[in-house]
């Protein structure tokens, strides 16, 4: 019954579908993998750690409804347990061994030590490679688009709008925010033509040469596009680097918590040979 179950859980995790829709290959690599996770579940069922750990019934009861609300319907989750000589009364018993299992390996695994700062300070220190950030440049622009089929949108228009609008752009730069709300033909004209935060490979090669070129609080000359034409604003310059530590500090603590975590079940597993 639990290696059926098992079976079920495990045709749905390699394949997403039921075990009545997989090929007889499928079906055999499920079997194979399923009756190994059951072997090793029954060793961990019997393992002194096993004691005492049961599981509330409001779990069984959340667990079952978030599994059946995998299915189009009640139809097809009891279809797809009878197809594997299952019924529901069954499954859930399946389940309820699932769940205590997990809780035999969370109790094993709080036995890790704990994540000191002095841990967490010496990973950054020794692996900066993986908090390196490229460089940021936060960007606005004013786009008015070429369109041949509209005349305000023709080419010649549509660069004597954008050259009037770096007119007055080129008199009162503070105006720029205003004018791509008022001329911009971008969806971000409604936040100031904000881009956001633009790192290399986002933008438009034409584009990019220029933005990446400007100084902060620069303007921009007008530059083409496919889209058409722009005057872009570099707000602020974020240089690359490593980010810092107290940014990735929870991130990284709870990295090296989850893999002492791994390290200590996956330990115990192999000692229960």
């Amino acid at each position: 019954m639990n290696v059926a179950y098992l079976v079920l859980k495990t045709a749905n995790s390699l394949y997403g579908k039921s075990t009545n829709a997989l090929s007889s290959a499928e079906l055999e690599k499920a079997e194979r993998l399923a009756a190994r996770q059951f072997d090793m579940e029954a060793r961990i069922l019997a393992s002194p750690e096993a004691r005492d750990v049961a599981v509330p019934e409001a779990t069984v009861v959340a667990a079952l409804a978030e599994i059946r609300a995998r299915y189009s319907d009640e139809e097809a989750f009891h279809a797809d347990l009878a197809g594997n000589g299952l019924t529901v009364g069954q499954y859930a018993e399946a389940l309820v061994r699932e769940l205590r299992v997990d809780a035999i390996l969370e109790k094993v695994a709080s036995r890790s030590a704990r994540v000191s700062e002095v841990d967490v300070d010496l990973y950054y220190q020794f692996h900066l490679e993986e908090f390196s950030r490229p460089e940021v440049r936060r960007a606005r622009h004013i786009l008015v688009t070429i369109n041949e089929a509209i005349p305000e949108n023709g080419r010649e228009a549509a660069r004597q709008r954008i050259d009037e609008i770096a007119a007055r752009l080129a008199r009162d730069p503070k105006r720029f925010e205003e004018q791509a709300l008022k001329h911009s033909e971008c969806p971000t004209a409604m936040q100031g033509g904000l881009l956001g935060d633009v790192v290399a490979g986002k933008l438009f090669p034409e584009l990019e040469a220029v933005l990446f070129a400007l100084a902060e609080g620069e303007l921009s000359p007008v530059v083409e596009s496919e889209l058409g034409f722009h005057i872009l604003r570099c707000d602020e310059i974020k240089p690359a680097g490593a980010v810092p530590l107290a940014q990735v500090r929870d991130k990284v603590r709870e990295m090296l918590a989850t893999r002492r975590r791994r390290i200590c079940q996956n330990a115990w597993l192999k000692a229960l040979g």
